[in-house]
């Protein structure tokens, strides 16, 4: 299946020029035969929190008749990276999935904020699962800082999602991070990786390096410091054949580590 990531310019705050970018590029990708396309995090506002208020996008109301739109009139499953909403009286940083039909298949609010970029005093964090199917791809989906923390990425993968779709904005100072800990989410999943990161135009502040990574823990692509949108042909039939090889989902011992208390040593 053509997969087609959209490594995107974000400008900060200024959703009308966003909106316009992502529907240009989803628009290319579905020219050059892209069947699932992928934004990053947080591409309508950037990571303008203190003007959320005013910028967020009320129940989620217009990206999703955005992306559903687009989906249908294209005939392509769209992971719609993240964007800032508001729901009720809060604020979320929301994953909205298409698929080809135009229906919302996915709805996640990113569970775990990072704090360094104080998400925390803006946002609430979700409490649920991303798991949807995209055609016959049985998927999953969690937003950059939830990378960290495998726990949660494996809840997916036990869950059945033989791909996860990341969509980011990983800063440039530990691009080193992002690229390890992919590869190994990949590998102790024994899944498809796809992580989508944005850009700024200070190169020093987000510089893309978006990845597509195997079960194995290859490196299928990876973009470069540019916008770019790259169509990658990905075999998610893969998944079965590594994961018979090196049975670590039956050789697992869930009763030993099922729910670890962190213990502070002094």
């Amino acid at each position: 299946m053509k997969v087609g990531c959209i490594q995107m310019y974000v400008a900060y705050s200024d959703v009308e020029r966003n909106f316009a970018t992502a529907e240009r590029l989803i628009r290319e990708a579905a020219v050059k035969g892209a069947q699932i396309i992928v934004l990053p995090e947080l591409w309508n506002t950037s990571f303008a929190l203190k003007e959320i208020a005013t910028l967020a996008d009320v129940e989620g109301t217009r990206t999703k008749a955005f992306l559903c739109k687009l989906a249908k009139e294209l005939a392509v499953h769209i992971v719609g990276g993240s964007v800032a909403t508001k729901k009720g009286e809060h604020f979320y940083n929301t994953m909205y999935t298409v698929n080809k039909d135009g229906e919302l298949v996915g709805d996640y609010d990113k569970v775990h904020l990072f704090r360094l970029m104080d998400e925390h005093l803006y946002l609430t964090a979700g409490d649920r699962v991303n798991r949807f199917t995209l055609g016959e791809v049985e998927a999953g989906g969690v937003i950059c800082y939830d990378t960290r923390f495998p726990e949660w990425l494996r809840t997916h993968a036990l869950q059945g999602a033989d791909v996860l779709f990341i969509p980011a904005q990983w800063p440039t100072a530990r691009v080193d991070h992002w690229q390890i800990l992919l590869q190994a989410r990949a590998i102790e999943n024994q899944c498809f990786v796809i992580a989508v990161n944005r850009l700024s135009h200070k190169k020093e502040n987000f510089n893309g390096h978006s990845m597509i990574i195997g079960p194995w823990g290859e490196v299928l692509w990876t973009g470069g410091d540019e916008e770019e949108l790259a169509i990658v042909d990905v075999d998610f039939s893969a998944v079965a054949e590594v994961r018979t090889r090196i049975p670590v989902y039956n050789d697992r011992r869930p009763a030993l580590y099922g729910e670890v208390v962190r213990v502070d040593s002094h």
